[in-house]
């Protein structure tokens, strides 16, 4: 399966509770929900389509958490809320709970060997959704196919970010699209190493 791995971002690369005020308040992190004021009608479709589109999904623990608190009591109302009701979920957790959502399975560690395994069970796209620290581990192991970014035009000054310092890379981009509320949504592919070169004039 391609990996595809989804996540909203302000302009300063922030991750953390796009969704609600208490959806993650690690760090003492005030902006929940900062993602919402910009969401319109035209948010939905390419969401809808992207969600058809997945044979399994692969959950960090508090991602899982939060979607397991929520979609269930939304029922399978359209298809975002079908896919993640009914189609079977992958959680990377340590945390001896059991997991209560429907057709969710913890998967065992290590992870890197684990979830390059899951990938190789067959074809359709094992989706990524939020889950950043799982994410920072998958591309520093070269196991993401694909990256989409919603980027939103708002910068936060912190909270938990996807990028640091301990990894560097290329993307080759592959398509975007720009929503009315100025959300930027764009698709990248991993190229591999950092390339440089210069602006300097020959000496």
């Amino acid at each position: 399966m391609r990996l595809t791995a989804v996540l909203f971002l302000s302009l300063d690369g922030v991750y953390q509770a796009p969704g609600g005020p208490s959806e993650d308040v690690a760090g003492g992190f005030a902006h929940g929900g900062w993602m919402v004021p910009f969401i319109g009608e035209d948010f939905g479709p390419p969401v809808d389509e992207w969600f058809a589109h997945a044979s399994a999904f692969l959950l960090g623990r508090r991602t899982y958490d939060i979607f397991a608190a929520h979609w269930p009591r939304v029922g399978n109302v359209d298809p975002v809320s079908t896919a993640l009701n009914e189609t079977p979920k992958y959680v990377v957790t340590s945390d001896p709970a059991p997991l209560t959502w429907a057709n969710a399975v913890k998967l065992r560690a290590p992870v890197v060997e684990a979830v390059r395994e899951l990938k190789s069970r067959g074809d359709g796209e094992l989706q990524v959704h939020g889950s950043g620290q799982l994410l920072r581990t998958l591309l520093e192991a070269g196991l993401v196919d694909r990256l989409r970014l919603f980027t939103t035009p708002v910068v936060l000054g912190r909270g938990k970010r996807l990028f640091g310092p301990e990894w560097s890379g290329s993307f080759e981009l592959l398509d975007s699209t720009r929503l009315r509320s100025g959300i930027e949504i764009a698709t990248y592919r991993p190229k591999g190493p950092v390339q440089t070169g210069s602006f300097e004039l020959p000496g």
